[in-house]
């Protein structure tokens, strides 16, 4: 009874353990990019590289990627009138076709906009993100969420 015991926890550390391990460590190292991405840090693919580069070096980098992923970048707002990625662009020009954000919501985000337009060439994502607040804009305010509606209509 006790030699079966122990031969299934040494075969439960031999595999289960090293496995688990092993997700452990990677589900760490990439926890700085998703902050990243979460934040719309301006620089999150080169944080995804810092954070893939670390699991290769053994963790010798993820120091380095948790502190730039929560750290904002001074200067790359005067370089490139943003201090956000481009996809948080794409996704608010997406959400103000939607009609899900608020007239001073789609003002602020044109004005951002327009800053990076004013410090380099838009990209055609940002160009599309662009007309569609714009389109959003011209039509007037996002429509009042259901629940507004619904005990508007109540009254």
């Amino acid at each position: 009874m006790v030699d079966t015991a122990a031969t299934y926890l040494a075969w439960f550390i031999i595999f289960v353990v090293p496995i688990g391990a092993i997700v452990l460590f990677w589900l760490v190292h990439i926890l700085p990019e998703k902050v990243a991405e979460k934040r719309h840090h301006p620089q999150k693919d080169a944080i995804n590289v810092l954070c893939l580069l670390s699991l290769l070096f053994g963790g010798l980098l993820w120091p380095l990627a948790w502190l730039w992923a929560y750290t904002k970048p001074i200067g790359y707002r005067a370089a490139y009138g943003t201090d956000k990625h481009d996809e948080f662009f794409v996704t608010m020009g997406e959400r103000a076709q939607a009609g899900e954000l608020t007239a001073d919501e789609l003002a602020h985000v044109a004005e951002e906009i327009d800053a990076i337009g004013a410090q380099r060439p838009l990209g055609p994502d940002l160009r599309i993100a662009r007309a569609r607040i714009e389109t959003a804009m011209a039509h007037g305010s996002a429509p009042a969420p259901a629940a507004k509606q619904a005990s508007a209509g109540a009254e």
